[in-house]
């Protein structure tokens, strides 16, 4: 069983060359990446019981970011001194995520393959981020449960998506892809998306105490993003406890 679906995995394929192009069609996940990037080493220093100020707070973790892309994340967690897979089912992600890392002298362990795949090798993490990834999957709550798998007991899951609601329509779809062409039209599926609730309900029956949730949220106005306890209507992160 797999929880690759090929069409979506041609849709980013065919965007792999410009992940690193801040203007390009990746835009949007440039312009998140910072308070994306300020939710996700908040929460692992928490569950950890790391200082996020130090060099290196993340030396000795092993950290899975699936569905990593070019690895706009893969290479801060490596940076903080995590042992880094990134792995993605999109060969030309990795190609791309390849260079780039080479080019920053950094060393990340990029693999073209699936979760299920790597269960199979038996890989565990300390934490497993898979952001903006699951709302692409075939089944979505295999995937959280395949993602429970690969972290450890005591281990960190967190994951990044987008809310099932009519201004996640309007800002997703018809702002981002319709108006402001950031993406090209058919990138994201409204139906797909994900509620924070079934979300965390799938967390619960994979085995995953959640931990906390939070809004990432854009001001058009400051045109920027920040985080936000309440707004979840949009972009939400969620992480969860591996308990069992």
């Amino acid at each position: 069983m797999t929880s690759i679906d090929p069409a979506e995995i041609a849709k980013f394929e065919a965007m792999a060359a410009e992940w690193w192009d801040t203007k390009g069609k990746f835009k949007p996940l440039h312009m998140m990446n910072p308070v994306r990037l300020d939710y996700i080493v908040t929460q692992i220093a928490a569950e950890f019981g790391l200082d996020r100020n130090a060099p290196r707070p993340f030396d000795g973790l092993r950290i899975l970011d699936i569905g990593c892309g070019g690895g706009l994340i893969s290479e801060p967690m490596a940076r903080l001194g995590a042992t880094v897979v990134g792995a993605d089912a999109a060969e030309g992600n990795i190609a791309v995520a390849r260079l780039h890392a080479e080019q920053q002298g950094l060393k990340i362990d990029y693999r073209a393959t699936t979760a299920e795949s790597l269960l199979q090798e038996d890989e565990a993490f300390d934490v497993v981020l898979a952001l903006e990834i699951v709302e692409h999957v075939a089944e979505p709550a295999e995937f959280v449960a395949t993602c429970h798998d690969l972290a450890r007991p005591g281990g960190l899951v967190l994951m990044s998506t987008l809310n099932r609601t009519a201004k996640s329509f309007g800002a997703a779809i018809i702002g981002a892809e319709w108006v402001m062409r950031w993406l090209p039209k058919g990138t994201h599926d409204w139906n797909r998306f994900i509620t924070p609730e079934e979300l965390a309900q799938m967390m619960v029956q994979a085995g995953l105490a959640p931990v906390d949730r939070r809004g990432m949220v854009f001001n058009p106005i400051t045109w920027g993003w920040s985080l936000s306890d309440r707004d979840l209507s949009v972009n939400y992160a969620i992480s969860g406890r591996r308990t069992v």
